[in-house]
């Protein structure tokens, strides 16, 4: 079990070195949130695993749980929250209200009434 538990560990921190990669990596904002939150829940949950097989006790387990419950509950809504704070700077009132989200939006002609 304690083999298992530190593979578990040592593959968590490899998503999660990929995860702080992409942050640097990625073009733009909803990107690198994507990789912040299911790249790092992902990398959490294999690190949070491994600790509960090393512990080798219920405890352990339950206290992983526990922590991986509250990483589901806030990681969503953080993701939300950073992708609506760059949309809003992005793009201004009237283009929200009707648009969809695009990565790369086309450039923005305050005469072109396309829209």
């Amino acid at each position: 079990m304690s083999t298992a538990g530190w593979l578990l560990i040592m593959a968590g921190c490899g998503v999660l070195l990929v995860a702080a990669v992409g942050l640097f990596r990625l073009p733009d904002a909803v990107s690198r949130q994507h990789a912040a939150t299911k790249a790092g829940t992902l990398g959490l949950g294999l690190i949070l695993a491994g600790a509960a097989l090393v512990g080798g006790d219920w405890a352990w387990a339950g206290r992983a749980l526990l922590i991986l419950a509250i990483l589901f509950a806030t990681l969503p809504l953080a993701s939300h929250m950073l992708a609506r704070a760059a949309a809003k700077r992005q793009f201004n009132a009237e283009e929200m209200a009707g648009a969809p989200l695009y990565p790369h939006p086309p450039e923005y002609d305050s005469h072109d009434k396309r829209n």
